[in-house]
């Protein structure tokens, strides 16, 4: 029988960086998919029609997983972080080098369009995928639509979300020093409430360029997309304690609310058999610990091994398969999910002595050797369970 002409074995809803990445892995394990884009006709650019100013911190578990997709950018677009530096409130700090791990990069900073024009282009390669419009008939159906997504809630899963009082607000700036290829956080309590800068290096080893993302209360969001390039540049400057000289915006400023969110079920039996959650609409973290899209191709790299490793009479949808996938990826958000969270709930709190003991924590974090490498390994994806 042709290969178009199997019926197919799978259905991603959502057509995304995590839904493509996922259509090609499986195919690549011969599975034939049918990968549902709400989108087709659209550009790259945001529905709105402004261009997108995102960018990604990927690590090297998911560098491997993009490679061997053949969809990892080149070196102007995926931008090796060597160090990072994280500044507290009050004195604290601590210092991350690549030097220290077994990896080349403590991660690399990816611009999404250019990551999405490549996952795309990668489709039209794949004679297994079938690009759509609407939902097809299949044993599994993935749920990759996002933390806003119709399928789940069409499926009945509670999600459960807790809004924080942040908003995040980014952009592209340029700036009057080179970024050395370090990523920069600082943490700060303008006016008793907490705040979040991070500047992150683009543009290659030599380049001045950084994305940008600032969590702040949504007041403070919104009168900060509100004003003129200057006078956001100048407060920038300050909240980044000049690290970087003179800025200059370089793109729109971007907003939107952030939540720390999961669903009570990633996997289930439905009235067309059966179905999984994966990236946001399964989880949703704060962007401090810049682990958003490495859980997402997390789960695309479990599922995949799961779905592969399967006893031949088991099929895609064998529920017993799709709890393995739930078990293993639920305890990988709790740990990076859990620990981004107690640091945003710990840096937004105004009191004297919690100032104390964040910072005093913080400098007693710089200096404990081997709990130091573990946290980073665990970020970059070099450790299991």
């Amino acid at each position: 029988m042709p290969a178009m002409a199997r019926p197919y074995d799978v259905c991603i809803r959502g057509a995304g960086i995590v839904g493509r990445a996922l259509a090609l892995q499986l195919a690549s394990q011969r599975l034939r998919v049918a990968l549902v884009d709400h989108r087709l006709g659209e550009s790259a650019a945001s529905t709105d029609g402004h261009s997108d100013v995102r960018a990604y911190a990927l690590n090297p578990a998911s560098r491997t997983l993009l490679q061997g997709l053949r969809c990892w950018p080149d070196a102007l677009h995926a931008t090796p972080v060597r160090a990072m530096d994280v500044v507290g409130d009050a004195g604290g700090s601590t210092r991350f080098e690549a030097s220290d791990s077994p990896s080349e990069a403590l991660n690399w900073i990816v611009d999404v369009p250019e990551l999405e024009r490549l996952l795309g282009a990668a489709l039209g390669f794949q004679s297994l995928i079938d690009v759509a419009s609407t939902p097809q008939t299949a044993p599994l159906t993935v749920v990759c639509e996002g933390k806003a997504s119709l399928t789940r809630e069409e499926f009945g899963v509670e999600f459960i979300a807790q809004p924080y009082a942040q908003w995040a607000l980014a952009a592209r700036v340029d700036c009057a020093v080179a970024h050395g290829q370090v990523a920069r956080q600082w943490f700060s309590q303008p006016e008793g409430h907490g705040e979040i800068v991070a500047l992150l290096p683009l543009e290659g080893a030599h380049g001045r360029r950084c994305a940008l993302v600032w969590s702040a209360p949504p007041e403070r969001t919104q009168a900060l997309q509100a004003m003129d390039a200057q006078e956001f540049c100048l407060q920038l400057q300050a909240a980044s304690h000049h690290a970087l000289g003179d800025m200059h915006l370089s793109s729109e400023r971007q907003t939107w609310p952030l939540q720390h969110s999961q669903a009570v079920h990633w996997c289930g039996l439905g009235a067309q058999g059966s179905w999984a959650l994966a990236g946001d609409a399964a989880h949703t973290v704060h962007p401090l610990a810049g682990q958003g899209l490495n859980l997402g191709l997390g789960d695309v790299a479990e599922l995949a091994a799961v779905l592969e490793s399967r006893p031949y009479w088991r099929g895609v949808g064998d529920l017993r398969l799709l709890r393995t996938y739930e078990r293993a990826r639920k305890a990988e958000w709790a740990l990076i999910g859990g620990a981004g969270d107690a640091l945003q709930q710990l840096f937004s709190r105004d009191s004297t002595w919690v100032r104390s003991l964040r910072n005093a924590g913080m400098r007693a974090f710089e200096r404990s050797g081997p709990l130091k490498t573990w946290v980073a390994e665990r970020a970059m994806g070099l450790r299991g369970h």
